[in-house]
């Protein structure tokens, strides 16, 4: 572990450890060129040697390093160090989301909306650039204290190719996928799960599934009901509880298919009224990142393995929990599409996927992306698909699955006779009147087939004309539309109705989305955050504001912004301008300016973007003149840049002279018995200067005491006298005896 005050490439000085994770520490360091705090993630020692982990750290510093957005933690560089293996990144002041729902308890309704909002802004940014994290979980979640969220730990993040695989599952196990925890293919999907996962706990304050260890939980992903977060708190907006059961759809097909329609439905549930209730602590402290073993793997596959789904005995151990119940929710038939289109295939493929917990989502995804399309993000499509899900999801199969296969069978078998009947019908010649046509009397008529309209709605364009192909239709025509609600590639709309039957060689076109109307990006860096608003305003988009310090640019004006000047974006989408705080305000130690002269003293405090205030000067008698003897913050004390110091300057010891104090005492004895009883005035004079008077009361022949005193001499050797006067101000010293003694006290003033 490193230490603090350690210096990393001539650069880095270590302060403190601020976390540590499964592979790495984390560490808070000043970087000196740039003079400003960063985050140092260091790979660790037990680690440094195996070449597996050290794969992934780099993995996934050039996952990071190439994303830029406001809510995604910034990579600033790598370095492989003398067998030292670390990254430095942006360093965010505030907690993790874990450590904010521990201190605060559940969210309240318009901030678990806001968090996860941005949570899927940053994802969104990540899988635009083919990167899947792979690992989200509150503990991987920073919350600043501005309220920004920012991703990080892209530590087993993985460029997305159409043909990455793995075979080990890795995550956390309380917030991973059941295609990861089945060790099978992570897309997009994975991380949209981990976030409907991370949803319920903000919403909620606890994780959905618990168990006694990684291999239990893992299992309840796969094959185990969640409990609806409305059962735990009713308060919880039933739109939000919508979205997030249909992010955790066990099947990846039926989560939202990208972060870009999550977000959709997540700002519709935005406009509800605000819920401020902040109760229940969460139920798991800690949810480590899991490398699982092969054997932990194998464990899961044996636990998620087909079992009798009437056998009530297998599903003891889920008392909590209990197993999803068979479902016959929608599905896309994947490898052929049939001419009649009736639900056999469909239904068929239903019933296999209900009972087999084994369904491979590989070799499906692999299937779909021999044609390399872009995923849609429907908004309208996505909404509309999940109210028909809940209609399926919410109620069990009644009385059995057995009866609604049974139903499907003889509904079909209905269709069936049907088209037969309208194919022979035709062929007969039952509806032309009874008249047969002679198909040999004509040589010049060639025969034609009818053909069932299939539906390609929702589908790739490359997707829809290999279906039409198989389905016999030759003469398919594309042309590309606008859509704000159907992402760009993908089958808006058909000339021709599904189940309308057509000659083969029928004219068909197929409306492509060319996604929402593009428009040109205007440059708004520079301006105020109320001008740049109208300025998107106006050029028909939204705004979506995040914040940063700057050294240059003013408090309350655009820093940068995404997508840049000129580009071209849709319609109505969000161009996100980073607002400036003006610079950081960042603490620093006041220096020691004691003995320093104020030169010195001036440069030190400038040193520290501290600033000399108030210098003043005054006599010491150990300090030499010129040097600081106190300075008004006491050293070490932390202050924010550009605050003022004040400090004083010895003016060395105080120049004195020696001065003298004459003390005078005397007594004075009357010898006259007729003033005996009358009052009299006493006048001590130093060098006839009177410097003490006092009243006595005259006893003829008894001598009464007088004293005075002279300060500020320069020097002894002055006449001390005594002089009486009466009551009528006659001087009667003629009638008293006198007598007078002078001392000195000496001692040094401060010379003037």
């Amino acid at each position: 572990m490193l230490k603090p005050g350690m210096i990393l490439c001539d650069r880095y000085e270590i302060l403190e450890v601020v976390g540590a994770g499964g592979m790495s520490i984390v560490y808070k360091a000043r970087c000196h060129r740039l003079n400003r705090n960063v985050a140092i993630k260091v790979l660790k020692p037990e680690f440094s040697n195996d070449k597996n982990f050290v794969t992934k750290f780099r993995v996934e510093a050039q996952a990071s390093a190439g994303l830029s957005h406001p809510n995604i933690v910034n990579v600033y560089d790598v370095y492989d160090d003398d067998g030292m293996y670390f990254i430095v990144m942006e360093l965010v002041d505030g907690i993790t989301l874990k450590e904010y729902i521990e201190q605060y308890g559940r969210l309240n309704m318009d901030k678990a909306l806001d968090f996860a909002i941005q949570i899927a802004s940053g994802l969104e940014a990540a899988h635009e650039s083919h990167i899947i994290h792979r690992d989200i979980k509150p503990q991987n979640i920073i919350v600043s204290k501005n309220g920004n969220i920012k991703v990080t730990d892209f530590g087993i993040a993985k460029a997305a190719t159409s043909n990455t695989l793995t075979s080990g599952a890795m995550g956390s196990v309380h917030y991973i996928s059941p295609e990861q925890a089945r060790g099978g293919f992570s897309d997009e999907r994975s991380d949209i799960y981990s976030l409907g996962i991370t949803m319920y706990e903000m919403v909620t304050g606890r994780v959905p599934f618990e168990g006694d260890n990684n291999v239990s939980v893992a299992l309840m992903h796969i094959q185990n009901e969640m409990i609806s977060p409305r059962q735990y708190y009713p308060d919880i907006y039933s739109s939000f509880e919508k979205v997030i059961l249909k992010a955790t759809q066990k099947k990846p097909e039926r989560r939202y298919l990208t972060a870009s329609a999550l977000i959709a439905d997540l700002k519709r549930v935005q406009n509800n009224p605000n819920i401020d209730i902040v109760v229940a602590p969460t139920a798991i402290t800690n949810s480590p990142t899991q490398e699982w073993t092969k054997e932990d793997v194998q464990a899961i596959r044996d636990g998620s393995a087909y079992k009798d789904p009437y056998d009530n005995s297998q599903l003891n151990a889920f008392a909590v929990n209990p197993p999803v119940q068979n479902d016959m929710g929608e599905l896309r038939p994947i490898g052929g599409i049939s001419p009649i289109p009736v639900n056999n295939q469909r239904i068929n493929q239903m019933i296999d996927d209900s009972f087999n917990d084994d369904y491979d989502y590989e070799d499906e995804y692999e299937e779909e992306q021999q044609q390399p399309v872009k995923p849609r993000a429907s908004v309208k499509k996505i909404q509309d698909d999940y109210e028909e899900d809940e209609d399926e999801d919410d109620g069990e199969i009644d009385p059995s699955l057995k009866k609604a296969v049974t139903i499907a069978g003889i509904a079909t078998a209905v269709v069936i006779a049907i088209v037969l009947m309208v194919v022979l019908g035709n062929v007969l010649g039952w509806f032309s009147g009874g008249k047969k046509k002679d198909k040999t009397t004509d040589a010049t008529t060639s025969e034609t087939t009818d053909l069932v309209m299939i539906d390609v709605l929702d589908y790739s364009e490359q997707k829809a004309l290999d279906m039409l192909e198989k389905a016999g239709f030759k003469n398919v025509k594309v042309e590309k539309i606008t859509s704000e609600d159907v992402p760009e590639g993908y089958v808006v709309d058909q000339s021709v109705k599904p189940n309308d039957a057509i000659p083969a060689e029928s004219e068909i076109i197929i409306y492509v989305s060319g996604g929402a109307e593009q428009l040109e990006v205007p440059n708004v860096e520079g301006y105020s955050d109320a001008q740049a608003c109208q300025m998107i305003t106006e050029a028909g988009f939204k705004v979506k504001h995040a914040y940063a310090f700057d050294d240059e640019v003013e408090k309350d004006f655009v820093i940068m912004q995404s997508p840049a000047a000129g580009e071209m974006a849709a319609a109505d989408s969000e161009i996100i301008i980073t607002v400036s705080n003006g610079p950081e305000d960042k603490e620093v130690p006041v220096p020691n300016l004691y003995g320093l002269t104020e030169q010195q003293a001036k440069d030190a405090l400038e040193s520290v973007n501290l600033k000399p205030g108030t210098v003043s000067s005054e006599n010491d008698e150990t300090m030499p003149a010129g040097q600081v003897i106190s300075q008004s913050v006491v050293q070490g004390t932390p202050l924010t840049e550009g605050a003022t110091v004040d400090f004083v300057v010895s003016e060395g010891p105080e120049e004195k002279v020696t001065m003298y104090t004459a003390n005078i005492s005397g007594t004075v004895t009357c010898n006259d018995a007729s003033l005996d009883g009358t009052a009299v005035t006493v006048q001590i004079r130093y060098d006839g200067v009177t410097v003490s008077e006092q009243t006595i009361t005259v006893t003829a022949g008894t001598p009464n005491s007088v004293s005075g005193s002279k300060s500020g001499l320069e020097n002894q050797g002055g006449k001390a006298d005594i002089i009486i006067i009466d009551a009528n101000g006659s001087n009667v010293t003629a009638q008293f005896s006198c007598s007078t003694s002078v001392t000195y006290d000496e001692f040094e003033e401060p010379q003037e």
